[in-house]
Formats: C-alpha cells, structure tokens, sequence
C-alpha cells in the first residue's frame, strides 16, 4: 500500500482528528477502531469520543487513540464535553446520524471540517420518522463531505441536501478463527452440542430483536421447513424490544427456534452453521453478511439496502417480508450441497473484492488531506 498522507511540515504539529461515536452500532465501533488504528499509524493524532463502554469493548487507546468519554445522546451534558473536545481539532468525522447530530450542535458554526459517515439509515415509523428525516436534513447540510457506506446511502445523502457525498465502503477486520483454532471442528461440534443442534442443520441469525430485522416473517418461514427430518434448529443471537414478543410465538407454535442473546462469540456460532440467515427489511454493509461470506457459510439474506451489492452472486436472496421465499430458499439449500459448496467459493471471491483496512484508512485520510491542507493562491 502507498501512503497517502503527507508529513506535517517542519515545526508545525500533525494533523489532530476527533472522531464522534455513539457507541451502539457494531459495524461503526468496528470502522472507528480500525481507522484510529490506521490513522495513528500514519502520525495522525486522534481522539475517539464515544461512551467509556465503547471503549471497553473495541480498545480506542489501545490503538493509539485518545479516549474522551461522551454521554449517550439522552444526557444533557454530552454536547458540552463534546464541544470540549472538538475545540482544538483540525477535523471532526462523525458517525452514525445521533453522533453526527451532536457533532454539528457542538461545532456550532465553527469552521473545523466536519466528516460524517452514514454506515447505516436510522429506522423510525410516524412522528418520528419524520423527526429522524429532519435530523439528516440539517446534518448532511452543515457537514463538508458525506461518506455513505452504499449506493443507496450516497444518494440518500444527495437527496437531503449534501453538498458533498461520495461512496466509502467501509471494510471491517477479518473475523478470527475459532477459539480452538488447533481443532475447529472439535470446538464447532462442542458448540453445536451446548446449542442442541447434534444431528440436525443448524440455522443462524444475529442481531437486535427490533421490528426492522425480520424475525417475524423468519419464524413465519419456520413453519416451511419443520417438517424436514431432521428438522434444522434456527438459533438467534441478539437481544431487543421484541424478545419476549418472539419468545411467546416460539412457545405457542412449538418452533424450533431458540433466542440466546447476546453473543460475543459470533465467529464460533458462524463456524457452527449450515446456514447463515439476514431476513432484515434493511441493512448497509451488514457486517453479519461479511463474516457470514469469510467464515463460508452459505448465507440467505433480503433483497434490500446495499446486501445485492455487497454479496453479488455470493447468497440466495429474496424478497423482505415473504416467508415463503424464505423457507424455500433455505430448505432448497439444505437440500443441495453442491449449491452449498458454489456460495462458499463465490463467497470466497466476493469477500476479495471488498477493501482492505488498510485501503479504508487511504481513502479516509485523502479526503482529511483534501479539506485541510492549505490551498494555494491564485
């Protein structure tokens, strides 16, 4: 890889950078990591502003950053410790909606570039939604540049005002190998084991019960296949508002389903799998979908947001919200290894297209490059 960031010249200091988080979204903790890391590398000086829970979990100082705790959006206190931090930057990048939001209420008109990633698009229904469509109005037009993480998010961003959006697909570390990475297929026959899955298929879902996921039409589509014999175990990792709503409906229809929580072990469940399923009304650069296609599970993913263009002919996909579809994408699977074994390989060669880290962190710091090196006169 070339570097793409100049040396600050003789005397003057390296270029400082604040990046806003709001700590809940997986995929964005992960980008901001691994670009603080990147960034550090390159003699940039960071500061990652998110809840010292984010920091527990994805290790800002450990790469090199500095760590300023910021309230979640709810604590009035969060924009004013923000403003402090932001005061002495050269650049501010934001990311996620919320985070953006407070970024822009704490910048206040200064000057400071201001950076702002869509790696997702904030779901709301009503009133709210209408709010959330105000929100992205007045963030993209106070931010310099827009990165969406797909197609669909660039336009999205254009379409609220932007000035300027461009596409930034973000690439998320490689997943590890299972903790038993002398013997994986001990520790995935141990792990199927714990979850009752011996002898069965085992089908994995991951993310928070919320309405958007699609879980009401995947235990729709259970009934599709509850008949085959054996018959395949769904297994959901997540946690949400609509645990209990889900769990009543597994119990009343006697589904062969089972909600486990939150894991930190999805690499180990992936490792487990016959099946990997996103059955999401929407999703971005679904960092489910990404293990799914490195870990070479077969994946059964929603038509919607940017999964078509992330996967290419590495899924079967289908419509959001048709059980049916659903359950005969997933019982023509199990029935058809040699199709399997296609979506592992087109997986493989999906999964090579994607940027590196390495190649995120190039083209994050050309575009710090481009809003604050001095211009020349003419």
């Amino acid at each position: 890889m070339s570097p793409v960031s100049s040396h600050p010249p003789h005397g003057q200091s390296s270029l400082r950078t604040v990046q806003v988080l709001g700590g809940g979204n997986a995929g964005s903790s992960a980008h901001v990591r691994s670009l603080a890391s990147g960034l550090v590398a390159r003699g940039v000086r960071v500061t990652v502003c998110a809840p010292a829970e984010a920091d527990r979990l994805y290790d800002f100082t450990g790469a090199g950053a500095e760590h300023v705790h910021v309230p979640r959006s709810s604590d009035p206190t969060s924009v004013a410790v923000l403003r402090e931090a932001c005061r002495n930057a050269d650049l501010v990048h934001a990311h996620g909606l919320h985070a953006s939001f407070r970024a822009v209420l704490a910048l206040g008109g200064r000057r400071t570039p201001l950076v702002v990633t869509w790696h997702n698009r904030a779901h709301a229904e009503g009133a709210r939604a209408h709010l959330l469509r105000l929100l992205e109005r007045r963030v993209v037009k106070a931010a310099t540049v827009v990165l969406g993480t797909t197609s669909d998010l660039v336009d999205r961003a254009r379409g609220s005002g932007a000035r300027d959006a461009r596409l930034a697909a973000v690439a998320l570390p490689v997943p590890s190998r299972p903790a038993d990475h002398d013997d994986p297929e001990r520790a995935g026959s141990k792990l199927r084991a714990e979850l009752g899955t011996t002898g069965r298929p085992l089908l994995l879902a991951v993310g928070s019960l919320d309405r958007h996921r699609g879980y009401r039409t995947l235990l729709d589509a259970v009934h599709g296949w509850r008949r085959l014999d054996p018959v395949p175990l769904v297994v959901i990792a997540g946690e949400g508002p609509l645990r209990g709503v889900l769990q009543r409906r597994i119990e009343d229809e006697e589904l062969p389903v089972r909600l486990i929580g939150r894991r930190d072990d999805v690499g180990d469940l992936l490792a487990a799998a016959d099946l990997a399923l996103l059955p999401s009304g929407w999703e971005s650069r679904s960092v489910f979908a990404q293990a799914a296609l490195h870990a070479r599970v077969p994946l059964v993913a929603t038509r919607v947001g940017g999964i078509p263009e992330l996967v290419g002919d590495a899924a079967e996909l289908v419509p959001y919200g048709d059980a049916k579809a659903l359950a005969d994408a997933v019982t023509a699977l199990l029935a058809d290894p040699e199709r399997c074994e296609r979506l592992k390989d087109n997986g493989t060669r999906q999964a090579a297209t994607w940027p590196t880290e390495d190649e995120t962190v190039a083209q994050v710091l050309s575009v710090y490059d481009e809003l604050t090196q001095p211009r020349p006169l003419v």
